[in-house]
């Protein structure tokens, strides 16, 4: 992942948005099925007449041919089912739990812990840890000078930071940052 060309367009931090990328985890392959799928759903884009959920286990994208109330960057555990005849949009005929998923900048810095942690590894890697009760953190080491560009990139991509939270089943996204080190936090 550091094999880059520092003359290459997007400098070191392609480097780290592969990290990034990495971290939002492989889709796989989408869901042929004809029938109904239950699963978690990130909402990504929501108007008054539909909504567009993907699944944040198998990467699938669910048309709904009508928006029953949800918004964009929330997760829903529920069930979908395909608009007959032609199967070609979904409805979200069942709702488990619904939540929002806010990824937000913290003023607070990383913890000692992170900045250990990215200290011993190479610019643009990233080190999954367990958070302490429930969650995840991602430290990514980054060049200082792209600290601030870095967080803008994580900000920016804040569904796969969403689709990760909802996989992990839990409810916000913190990211804290120093120089050369950008934390992810999922927490509840």
């Amino acid at each position: 992942m550091t094999d880059r060309d520092p003359e290459s367009d997007g400098s070191e931090l392609d480097a780290v948005r592969d990290a990034l990328a990495a971290a939002a985890g492989d889709a796989g392959p989408a869901d042929t099925g004809d029938g109904e799928k239950d699963g978690t759903f990130l909402v990504t884009h929501a108007d008054d007449g539909s909504a567009v959920l993907r699944d944040v286990a198998s990467g699938q994208v669910h048309t709904l041919s009508s928006n029953p109330g949800v918004a964009e960057g929330e997760a829903v555990e529920g069930v979908v089912a395909p608009d007959p005849p032609m199967n070609v949009s979904w409805q979200l005929v069942e709702v488990e739990e619904r939540r929002h998923i806010p990824v937000e900048e913290s003023e607070e810095p990383p913890t000692q812990h992170s900045l250990d942690l990215a200290a011993d590894q190479p610019v643009g890697d990233l080190t999954r840890t367990e958070r302490a009760g429930t969650g995840e953190i991602h430290v990514i080491s980054v060049p200082e000078d792209d600290t601030d560009r870095a967080v803008d990139d994580v900000l920016d991509d804040a569904d796969a930071s969403r689709t990760r939270a909802a996989r992990l089943g839990v409810n916000r996204v913190e990211i804290r940052a120093a120089p050369g080190v950008v934390v992810v936090r999922y927490m509840p």
